[in-house]
């Protein structure tokens, strides 16, 4: 879905815990996430610290869709 949706003009930031997949696949902007079933935070941390992670991700993804890039990009 990454390469189709930047296809069509549209910038993806993709956050996975998977990044070889996400390399192998061609994702141009990759975060590379926790978890599988929680790749923008840490369940065992305290609740105020996963939503500190999850706004950092989330940062991290404004500022990767904002950037030109021509080859894979970690943020």
């Amino acid at each position: 879905m990454v390469k189709e949706i930047e296809r069509a003009g549209i910038p993806v930031a993709h956050i996975t815990n998977m990044v070889d997949v996400a390399r192998v696949i061609g994702s141009n902007r990759i975060i590379p996430g926790v978890a599988i079933t929680n790749p923008c935070s840490d369940s065992s941390l305290p609740v105020d610290d996963q939503l500190a992670m999850r706004r950092d991700y989330m940062m991290r993804a404004v500022t990767a869709i904002s950037t030109d890039v021509e080859e894979q990009t970690f943020f």
